[in-house]
């Protein structure tokens, strides 16, 4: 089986994302680990440098930085690197289980019955916005509680896994959901959630002391990829690959908000994980949702990967997982922005490799709302 042979059947792979700790969050337009796995390997070796421009939940990073790369990853979206810090963080199994026993506590304190008067300063209504309505207040309470009592957890990476399974748990009851969740559905969730992530951390702890990684060569950084030239860690250290899926033309996707009650956005991520928000939808996918003039994003298309090719070695890859609203003209265009940043497509020895993705949660401009999308996966060589 020849290299493209083998990343055709990683990227067709349709398997359900798991393992270690990639079903933390259900981050938008995540593709799976064997993808990123299998460009890895193809492309870099042990000690390499692998970047991803636009990390989203970080695993390009996690898979790099488990296969004795080092891994550096940027996001526009100060979410996105709290997802990815969680997920390559390890701790100790005692941490662990000092969460797992925590949720338990959690849960039996959850009560729609629960004074208000210490969650005053946590209940914000506008981080918190569309979760008062009837469906979600009882819920938003608990969420509320559970927040309120991270204090209860003695270390700062011990709340922040802890504020994951608040998050991956809420995701689950409040986000594109057809019907409200139950108080008693939520608590019971909770300390699964708690339960399964703590299997998946342990798991991930192991290989992290079992191959002597080390924190040190995971970077993780908010910014704009247009910016991430101007970081002082590729002084002298170019990296050999890049493995990437880039915000899509044409197509609506929500980094920043869920969808609760049908159409209604909140920004609850950011209220649970303490992140920074305060951008419309354009901040995270170079543009605004109803545009028809794609100029916009095209220009950023050459400026970012122009920016990211000051980081990459002469030869180096760059995968990158894309969908086109218009693929016919679309694509076109990309490729030429491609070309005016300094790549060329790799494409003498293999076919562009396409797949289906079911059940993707997007809409798209020329089409409305979609059940489905099209990728394409690009390999470029950086010249």
């Amino acid at each position: 089986m020849n290299v493209f042979s083998q990343l055709k059947q990683s990227a067709i792979d349709y398997r359900q994302v798991e393992g270690l700790t990639h079903a933390f969050y259900r981050y938008p337009a995540r593709f799976s680990p064997e993808f990123a796995r299998s460009a890895i390997q193809l492309f870099s070796k042990p000690g390499d440098l692998v970047i991803d421009p636009f990390m989203g939940g970080g695993t390009t990073i996690l898979e790099a930085f488990v296969s004795g790369r080092r891994a550096y990853g940027c996001d526009i979206n100060s979410l996105a690197v709290f997802i990815a810090k969680v997920k390559t963080t390890p701790l100790s199994n005692g941490a662990i289980d000092n969460v797992t026993a925590w949720a338990k506590m959690v849960a039996d304190c959850m009560s729609f019955r629960a004074p208000t008067s210490d969650l005053e300063l946590i209940l914000n209504d506008v981080r918190a916005k569309n979760l008062s309505i009837p469906s979600a207040r009882a819920l938003k309470k608990a969420v509320a509680i559970a927040l309120n009592l991270l204090d209860d957890l003695a270390t700062s990476p011990e709340r922040d896994f802890a504020r994951c399974v608040i998050l991956k748990t809420s995701q689950w009851a409040f986000d594109n959901r057809k019907q409200s969740t139950p108080l008693s559905e939520f608590r019971e969730r909770i300390v699964g959630n708690a339960h399964e992530m703590a299997q998946e951390l342990k798991e991930y702890s192991r290989l992290y002391r079992r191959e002597k990684l080390r924190l040190r060569d995971r970077t993780l950084v908010q910014c704009d990829a247009a910016d991430i030239h101007k970081c002082g860690a590729f002084v002298g250290d170019k990296a050999a690959m890049v493995v990437t899926s880039p915000p899509y033309p044409g197509i609506h996707m929500l980094y920043h908000r869920w969808q609760v009650d049908g159409r209604r956005e909140s920004p609850a991520p950011y209220w649970i994980t303490d992140s920074l928000d305060g951008h419309g939808a354009s901040y995270y996918t170079f543009t605004g949702r109803n545009r028809d003039d794609f100029g916009e994003y095209f220009d950023k298309v050459v400026k970012t990967m122009a920016s990211v090719r000051k980081c990459l070695k002469n030869g180096g890859h760059v995968v990158q997982m894309v969908a086109f609203a218009d693929p016919e003209r679309h694509l076109k265009q990309y490729l030429r922005s491609m070309n005016e940043a300094g790549y060329e497509e790799v494409k003498e020895t293999y076919h562009r490799i396409r797949r289906v993705v079911p059940n993707r949660k997007w809409h798209a401009n020329f089409k409305g709302k979609t059940a489905a999308a099209r990728e394409v996966v690009l390999v470029h060589r950086a010249v």
